[in-house]
């Protein structure tokens, strides 16, 4: 009998952390002075959720400045077993096209994913702070020495 090769195996538990992040989300943010935009007070609504069996974190957000929506970003996290790091595959509405994902790992409760790219590094930092709220920091560098701060965020789980 042939083997079923679309049979997948399951979720490890690296996998199964990233549920932590799994929910609806709303989040008070600084954003940065940046060759992207000005600086400013903004809020983000937020919707993860674990699927494709368990294996990925599929997350959409949306950011709001002055009421009007200014960004939109689309997160899908997985673990890779064959590196053994966590991804980040990071898609937004600036319309740029990473050519990797960003790669990282856990210490403790803070989830570090680093990416390069043609126009420089970027560094995404998720701390989880309790089981209703996280904080996120996206940093840019373009040697991937010196690290600036683009936007910072708490970020509350909705009931």
């Amino acid at each position: 009998m042939a083997q079923d090769h679309l049979a997948a195996s399951s979720p490890l538990p690296e996998h199964a952390r990233l549920a932590a992040f799994a929910g609806e989300w709303t989040g008070e943010e600084v954003v940065f002075p940046s060759r992207w935009t000005e600086g400013g007070p903004a809020t983000s609504h937020v919707v993860a959720r674990m699927d494709l069996n368990g294996f990925y974190l599929i997350q959409d957000g949306v950011q709001m400045r002055e009421g009007k929506q200014v960004f939109a970003t689309h997160g899908i996290f997985t673990y890779d077993r064959d590196d053994r790091t966590y991804k980040l595959f990071w898609y937004d509405s600036l319309g740029y096209t990473p050519p990797s994902p960003a790669s990282g790992g856990w210490v403790g409760k803070t989830l570090t994913l680093v990416r390069g790219s043609l126009r420089g590094n970027a560094r995404h930092v998720y701390e989880i702070i309790d089981d209703n709220s996280y904080s996120l920091k996206i940093q840019f560098s373009p040697d991937a020495e010196g690290w600036s701060d683009v936007l910072t965020g708490v970020y509350r789980r909705i009931h």
